[in-house]
């Protein structure tokens, strides 16, 4: 997951009567503490390669997304590499029940589950993945007005990087 700033000419459009109220959650640019943002969230797989997308306002939380996200790929993973933010028990029910096994270190004030190091290592190659997505200067700052718009340059961006590697 990571959240983009949206450019301020990507959100000042003059408003139509009844617009806004049919658009907002369509467009996806919600405000937060920053201004306004998207949060994109992405579902890799054991490689840093891209398998799918979602976007959600700023303000929203990302697990719903994660839902959306999992439930789009094909066959249950093996292993799903999350961070702390995703920690909770319903979340986790939910992969054990897929027949997933969650790699979620629990919050500070939580209890101990298990979490193996050696697997929680390689949340870096998403890390990486939005690296080489973000040096994609549309991608970096979304100028773009519409959330579909704005998706295409993602997905173009991820099939660039899985054509290079």
């Amino acid at each position: 997951m990571t959240t983009i700033r949206a450019h301020h000419k990507a959100v000042g459009a003059a408003k139509k009567r009844g617009y806004s109220e049919r658009c907002r959650d369509r467009e996806a640019p919600g405000r937060s503490r920053e201004g306004f943002g998207t949060k994109v969230c992405v579902a890799a797989d054991g490689h840093g390669k891209a398998l799918s997308f979602t976007l959600s306002p700023g303000q929203a939380h990302e697990l719903p997304s994660a839902y959306v996200l999992l439930d789009d790929l094909p066959s249950p993973p093996i292993y799903v590499v999350c961070d702390r933010r995703y920690a909770s028990h319903k979340f986790r029910e939910y992969f054990w029940n897929r027949g997933s096994r969650p790699v979620i270190p629990p919050r500070r004030n939580d209890p101990e589950v298990a979490c193996p190091k050696w697997a929680y290592r390689h949340r870096n190659l998403v890390e990486n993945l939005w690296a080489r997505l973000k040096e994609w200067w549309a991608v970096a700052t979304r100028y773009e007005k519409t959330a579909a718009s704005f998706l295409s340059l993602i997905l173009i961006a991820a099939t660039a990087d899985y054509i290079k590697a």
